[in-house]
């Protein structure tokens, strides 16, 4: 198996799709070495949860963690990827199956992935964790839960309720992930936001290599 990286986060445009409500993404430049200036610098414009972005307790909690003070090591190192067959939500029944352990990294692959990220429209009925499966996850004490669309938690269902469970159980959240080239395995992560002071969220590069014959 090959044990090349795999980029496994969405790259931010100007116009690309965004949670409703969260702040437009605009990429403007404003230095232009074609128009005389002596290098090209741009200025960026988006909301802390914007594309591949983590999650921190201060999102949820006011007197949360931020950002940045998440551990070096909440999302890198081993992880396992999961393929979830469910097309309405994540649920425990089918996460009884996948022996979850104490510490792990888990990144789930959804629908999601081959078809939300296509649009740059927003799509509503995501693939999301439900609140009863954000409580399992949170009773084995999972390390670093990753998934592929904007939110752990429904847009129209479990989206608050998702997010207070996993927060609240120091499990740091990956949202935005695009999982479509990456099968089901176990993988070397690695994810680093942004380290913002005291920040809610922040935008990530997230990628991950095969962990079988690893050197």
């Amino acid at each position: 198996m090959s044990r090349s990286w795999v980029d496994i986060s969405v790259t931010i445009k100007s116009g690309m799709v965004h949670w409703p409500g969260d702040p437009k993404i605009q990429i403007k430049q404003i230095l232009s070495i074609a128009k005389g200036a002596t290098a090209n610098v741009s200025r960026i414009s988006m909301g802390t949860h914007t594309g591949t972005h983590m999650d921190a307790p201060f999102h949820s909690f006011p007197k949360g963690k931020g950002i940045d003070v998440i551990p070096l090591d909440a999302a890198v190192g081993k992880a396992r990827v999961i393929e979830i067959y469910d097309r309405e939500s994540i649920k425990v029944e089918e996460l009884k199956r996948c022996h979850i352990r104490s510490g792990e990294r888990i990144l789930f692959k959804t629908q999601n992935s081959r078809r939300c990220w296509k649009t740059d429209s927003f799509v509503k009925d995501f693939v999301y964790i439900s609140a009863e499966a954000a409580k399992f996850l949170a009773a084995r004490r999972i390390k670093c839960l990753g998934v592929d669309y904007f939110s752990v938690g429904g847009f129209f269902k479990d989206g608050e309720a998702t997010h207070h469970e996993l927060l609240k159980a120091d499990i740091w959240i990956i949202e935005g992930l695009n999982l479509s080239r990456v099968k089901p395995g176990e993988y070397e992560l690695i994810c680093l936001p942004l380290k913002l002071f005291h920040g809610d969220g922040a935008p990530a590069r997230a990628m991950v290599r095969s962990w079988t014959n690893r050197k």
